[in-house]
């Protein structure tokens, strides 16, 4: 758990009570690689931390997985828009790789954050934190080239490239596997 205090700490700053609140009744939660953590039409009830593994966040479209997002120790993750507006979620949430997490109901978190100052701040600096990237990655699908996402996908997720299918990382980039394996050759 120190590990995910001081990583809540680099989001905002915790009165020791309420990192104590915070940190108290998260579960431990073994993955299988393949394993779904969350299904795509339930409502999300968890919020999970990574402790190790890579996760990915995907959708089907006419058979096709399409991947929104990656997670990895440390991180947060979990089906984030069921989560706040309470309706069933929009996609799957797969371990990539065998995972551990630590999860909790996110309504005990929303409660905590209701009562103390802290942790509503760190919720909402969290928040924040999603948000630009998703405007990021939003920015990246629609303005830069094939070889101007992979090089932003490469220089901020080097350590992916080696450790997860390729034909995942081209679906979050919005490429043709084909042509990222051409753009891949270029960096090797």
């Amino acid at each position: 758990m120190d590990v995910f205090r001081t990583f809540l700490e680099n989001i905002s700053p915790l009165t020791t009570f309420e990192a104590d609140l915070l940190l108290e009744s998260w579960d431990l939660v073994s993955c299988q690689k393949k394993g779904i953590i969350a299904r795509e039409g339930v409502h999300e009830k968890y919020i999970y931390f990574v402790l190790e593994g890579i996760q990915r966040a995907y959708y089907l479209k006419e058979g096709k997985e399409i991947t929104i997002v990656f997670t990895y120790y440390p991180s947060f993750c979990g089906n984030f828009d069921s989560l706040l507006t309470r309706t069933p979620s929009l996609y799957f949430i797969e371990a990539i790789t065998e995972s551990s997490l630590l999860r909790r109901n996110y309504k005990e978190v929303e409660e905590l954050a209701a009562r103390y100052p802290g942790i509503n701040t760190l919720l909402r600096k969290a928040t924040e934190a999603a948000l630009v990237g998703v405007n990021r990655k939003h920015y990246e699908l629609l303005a830069l080239t094939m070889e101007e996402k992979f090089e932003s996908f490469y220089n901020r997720s080097t350590h992916l490239i080696n450790q997860i299918p390729h034909k995942y990382i081209a679906s979050y980039l919005g490429i043709d596997p084909t042509n990222f394996s051409k753009i891949l050759k270029k960096y090797r």
